[in-house]
């Protein structure tokens, strides 16, 4: 499947891993948002459910294992060239989840991984959908996981 110039939307999963008031991101190696921080996640796979996607790919990322929890909320990005042409266009299922396992580490599609305390990710520079996640994890209390 193309993720740059689409013939038709991707589905992607992602999940806001919260422990102890910290939150886990990743810096982004891949456009879009290369070099950026968002929330472990991906591409769902043909077969994949929306959990075992999850799992998965937290798992590639980051080396943890997570349990999927709450869901958090659909978004959108699309993304278009200066021909206004969709350039990305990805559906994003963002979930809460828990660490249930494994040993943090920086794996495919990261640069960096890092926990980083609720209050302090505003000064990384977030992915746009990353950013009304933490929002939506801060209003909801969600903190202290």
């Amino acid at each position: 499947m193309d993720r740059c110039y689409p013939k038709l939307p991707v589905v992607a999963v992602s999940a806001a891993v919260m422990a102890n008031g910290r939150l886990l991101l990743v810096k982004r190696a891949h456009e879009p948002g290369q070099g950026q921080w968002s929330l472990p996640g991906g591409v769902l796979e043909l077969g994949e459910t929306l959990g075992a996607g999850l799992i998965r790919e937290v798992r590639e990322e980051t080396g943890l294992l997570v349990e999927p929890g709450l869901l958090l909320g659909v978004f959108e990005n699309i993304l278009r060239d200066g021909e206004d042409r969709v350039s990305y266009h990805y559906i994003l299922i963002d979930y809460l989840a828990r660490a249930a396992g494994g040993v943090l580490a920086v794996g495919s599609d990261a640069l960096e991984v890092a926990w980083v305390p609720l209050d302090r990710v505003r000064a990384y520079p977030l992915t746009p959908e990353t950013g009304r996640v933490v929002e939506l994890v801060r209003e909801g209390g969600y903190a202290v996981g």
